[in-house]
Formats: structure tokens, C-alpha cells, sequence
């Protein structure tokens, strides 16, 4: 009987911690991407990459080079093309460890107190939907974690408001001045409103997806906001994360969501 020598692998503790890690990336990058455009963007560059190799084995010159050239700015072009997925893991790993909001000794031994502050400043918005729903009231309501003065003050109206459920609903009233764009909520207070915010570039939607639901889902992707999108055609409440939709959201799910992601 033949004996195997192992002997050659030396595998220390340090190297599980270094594969443990790279996995880890992976996954997050892989949440990151999947069912978003960017999946096939990453599938084209792998197919070029692989057709490149084969026709440079076949000594083809001038396709070679003409690949190569792409090939050898690589780096870059997935920069330019993945600029929206590196900022959001980016926002991921800020998010992770920043202490700006919750130092950790509140996040580990006071995480009731979180919780239910966090739920004073959802209840209003789960109760506005409510309203707005049986109403069919259009509306577009972001949560983000980081508030950009720049960039969302620019393009709305500055608020700096309490958040409640009848101011929720004059603004998305049809006849309110604000009621075209985006409400923005950020440390429990309603930053903003009529707020235009980037549409998804994703060519999968279904079709009745309005500018509402596109908006929501352009700025979950470039940013770790999350959107509750209000249809006024079904009154269907949507809910958007990291440029992925979810439809048909019940009151009791919206809840939950928020409170994890809010």
C-alpha cells in the first residue's frame, strides 16, 4: 500500500485567517453585484480576458494586440466601470467601522435603547405608507445612514424636520410643491425634500416600474441608502437595498426591514 507524503504542506494559523478573509470578500462583493447590471459588465470583461489569451496562443497579431491593449489598463477600466460598487463596499466598510452615531459600548450593552429609538422614527413613515397606500399617493421615501449635504441639498429643499406621519403625507400630497422627488430621512429627522436622485441604469425592471422606482434604486446602488417606494398606479410598497427591489412589501416586513437596515 502506497503512503502519501504531506509533509510539504504547512499550513499556519495566519493562512485560515488569510483565506478566511479573501472568502469574505468575496461574499460581499458578490452581494454587492448580484442581480445588479454589473454581473454582466464583470461576465464581458472575463469573456474578453479569456479570448484574449486564446488568440494569443494562436499567435493572431493583430487581434492580440488590439485586446492587449484593453487588457493592460484593466485595472483602471474596472475602476471607471465598477465606480458605483466600489463606492458602495467602500460605504461598507466605513459603515462597519465608524463611531460617529453608536459608539460600540451603546451598540453592545444598550441595543434596546437603539431599538426603540429607531422605531420612534420608523413608526410615522410605516404609518404615512399606510395612509398614502390606501390613497394610491405616489411617494419616494430614502434612508440613508450618511447624509451628503451637497449632494442631496443641491438637487431639494432643505427641512431639518421632526418626522411625522401628516407631514409625510402634505408633502407627497399631489398638490404640494414638494411632492415630485424624494424625501430624505437621516439621523431620525427629514433632512430634505423634493430631492432628485440618479435612475438605475438596470435594463431588467419590470416594465410598469416608474421614475419613482428607478430613482430608488439608483440611489441604493451608488450609496448605502435604502428606498421605500409608494406606487401611486397599485399602491404597492416596494422597498429598494443595495440596487435590489424588493415589491409587495406588507407593513410588518417594511418594520423589520427598516429597523435592520435604518
Amino acid at each position: 500500500m502506497q503512503n502519501f507524503d504531506f509533509s510539504f504542506l504547512h499550513v499556519r494559523l495566519l493562512d485560515i485567517v488569510d483565506v478566511l478573509l479573501v472568502a469574505l470578500i468575496l461574499y460581499y462583493v458578490y452581494n454587492l453585484i448580484r442581480g445588479t447590471i454589473a454581473v454582466n459588465i464583470l461576465l464581458g470583461l472575463v469573456i474578453i480576458y479569456f479570448l484574449f489569451k486564446i488568440v494569443d496562443q494562436l499567435h493572431m497579431k493583430l487581434l492580440s494586440q488590439m485586446l492587449g491593449g484593453f487588457v493592460s489598463v484593466g485595472f483602471i477600466a474596472l475602476i471607471v466601470v465598477f465606480q458605483q460598487e466600489i463606492r458602495r463596499f467602500l460605504l461598507l466598510i466605513g459603515k462597519n467601522a465608524s463611531l460617529k452615531k453608536t459608539t460600540w459600548w451603546t451598540y453592545l450593552f444598550d441595543k434596546k435603547g437603539v431599538q426603540e429609538t429607531t422605531f420612534a422614527h420608523i413608526k410615522p413613515v410605516i404609518e404615512a405608507c399606510k395612509t398614502m397606500q390606501a390613497s394610491r399617493t405616489g411617494a419616494l421615501i430614502v434612508f440613508a445612514k450618511y447624509f451628503d449635504e451637497q449632494y442631496y441639498q443641491n438637487s431639494g429643499e432643505t427641512m431639518d424636520a421632526h418626522i411625522s406621519k401628516r407631514l409625510l403625507e402634505s408633502i407627497f400630497q399631489k398638490y404640494s410643491p414638494l411632492h415630485d422627488g424624494a424625501v430624505v430621512i437621516s439621523d431620525g429627522k427629514i433632512k430634505c425634500a423634493s430631492c432628485i436622485l440618479p435612475l438605475t441604469d438596470n435594463e431588467n425592471l419590470p416594465l410598469h416600474f416608474g421614475l419613482r422606482h428607478r430613482a430608488g434604486i439608483g440611489i441604493s446602488e451608488m450609496s448605502d441608502a435604502v428606498a421605500v417606494i409608494v406606487s401611486e398606479e397599485t399602491g404597492e410598497i416596494s422597498y429598494a437595498k443595495q440596487g435590489r427591489v424588493k415589491t409587495n412589501v406588507g407593513y410588518g416586513e417594511l418594520e423589520k426591514m427598516l429597523n435592520k437596515d435604518a
